[in-house]
């Protein structure tokens, strides 16, 4: 059995002599365990283990592409990238990168970034339905109004990413990736209400299940009781669940890719003012345990961290390999696949928000007490209808009214609506209560004057 490095020189070296003039083998391992359980009890349990490769090709300014699951099927997969590019237009800005241009990626010293945990990476199915099964236990022991728990899982993933090609790349890591996320129902009164938390991380120790099933919990027992409010005009403050959906849908506005799509509502603004400058956004592949760390990227290229909004200004873009040699720029290190059926584009590793001075972060409770009247939202329905191009949106939101630095009662069926680059340029304060879901992090913001409808 032939080892990663030697198939992908294979794949590469032959392509190569079949008139390719770059080519570009990634092969991605992994092992996946998702476990579902209800009632104190498995419910369902998915295991895999899978292998896939892809082979890019660029031959005379073209670019040809395929894949395969099985290491015997590797000759067509030559033969179909080769064919693939003849058909393709010719592109000038076609590249792959090169070992050295940007540090030496086999140097690289990964462990420091926490990406796989040795521990974690083995977890026995028995051992893994324990830690699925804290989350229902420890919404269920939060009140007895909890009455049903839904979609109670937890996932335990392990791989490989490989990757070499013909201008010297020739690296790899492995990682590890743990989840856990319920859903739960309150009941009284012949009402009910739901409430929904996740946490993930590169390293077991890191998700604490019980924490996912309480704040489930307190989110669905905390809206008891909601009742309609008339239509206002008052600050919001986002809770750090709710800001991160909303950075999600602006995320996209940062790939260079989509900026040259004319897809980007940042399009022509550099240099400008675009937010708030109370806040700044940073793009880092090199926090340590997070779900979207990586020593390199998809390409092969060194991750890094970059300050895309400094003081509400926008600094730059995410770039890949093609996106900077079309604006004649170096490539930030944003590669990023789908998986092995996918070409790399050019997009967000770990993407979060804060403060432009650690003086300006203020305890979460003051910023509830410092609110006259207003709407604490914790829950957003639709976030992802939100147009990503215009930035506009109008979605149904629920939360908790306030009334001189006092929760007053849950709020349900509002409506907020404007544009995304308005709502964050009306951020006035920032919580300390920064929080990662997914590969997202964000913490609570308060948001000047907002058109709540009911």
């Amino acid at each position: 059995m032939k080892t990663n490095r030697e198939f992908a020189s294979d794949l590469v070296g032959i392509a190569l002599r079949n008139g390719a003039e770059q080519a570009e083998a990634y092969i991605k391992s992994s092992k996946n365990l998702s476990l579902e359980v209800k009632n104190q009890e498995l419910d369902a349990v998915e295991s895999s283990l899978s292998f896939g490769y892809s082979l890019r090709v660029i031959r005379d300014g073209k670019l040809g592409f395929s894949y395969s699951t099985s290491a015997d099927e590797s000759e067509s997969v030559i033969r179909n990238a080769i064919e693939a590019a003849k058909w393709a237009d010719a592109d000038e800005y076609l590249d792959m990168p090169s070992n050295g241009k940007h540090g030496s990626p086999q140097a690289m010293e990964y462990g420091s970034l926490e990406v796989f945990d040795g521990k974690g990476w083995d977890i026995k199915e028995d051992e893994a339905v324990k830690h699925v099964l804290i989350i229902e236990k420890a919404a269920n022991d939060f009140d007895k109004r909890i009455q049903k728990t839904r979609k109670a899982t937890g996932t335990f993933s392990s791989g490989e990413i490989f990757i070499l090609n013909s201008k010297g790349i020739d690296i790899s890591y492995p990682y590890t990736k743990f989840t856990a996320q319920v859903m739960t129902v309150a009941e009284e009164n012949g009402e009910s209400q739901m409430g929904w938390d996740f946490n993930g991380s590169r390293i077991l120790q890191d998700v604490s299940f019980e924490d996912v099933g309480r704040n489930a919990a307190k989110r669905a027992v905390q809206m008891l009781g909601a009742k309609r409010i008339n239509t206002v005009k008052a600050p919001i403050i986002l809770d750090n669940s709710v800001a991160s959906e909303f950075l999600g849908i602006f995320a996209s506005s940062f790939s260079a890719e989509s900026v040259q799509k004319g897809r980007s509502l940042l399009k022509d603004k550099i240099g400008q003012r675009v937010i708030s400058p109370k806040v700044n956004l940073v793009d880092s592949g090199i926090i340590p345990r997070r779900l979207g760390t990586r020593p390199f990227d998809d390409e092969g290229v060194l991750t890094s961290e970059k300050v895309l909004i400094k003081d509400g200004e926008l600094m730059g873009f995410l770039h890949n390999t093609y996106t900077a040699k079309k604006d004649g720029a170096y490539s930030t290190g944003n590669a990023v696949r789908g998986g092995y059926t996918g070409l790399p584009s050019a997009g967000i590793l770990n993407l979060y928000l804060k403060t432009s001075s650690e003086s300006d972060v203020i305890p979460f409770n003051t910023l509830i007490s410092s609110m006259d009247k207003g709407l604490y939202i914790t829950e957003a329905m639709g976030v992802h209808t939100a147009n990503p191009i215009t930035g506009e949106f109008s979605i149904g939101v629920s939360g908790l009214w306030i009334e001189n630095g006092t929760i007053r009662f849950p709020v349900k069926e509002a409506v907020i609506s404007g544009d995304m680059l308005d709502l964050f340029q009306r951020i006035e304060a920032v919580g300390d209560d920064m929080r990662f879901y997914g590969n997202i992090g964000t913490p609570s913001l308060l948001i000047g004057p907002t058109d709540i409808s009911a």
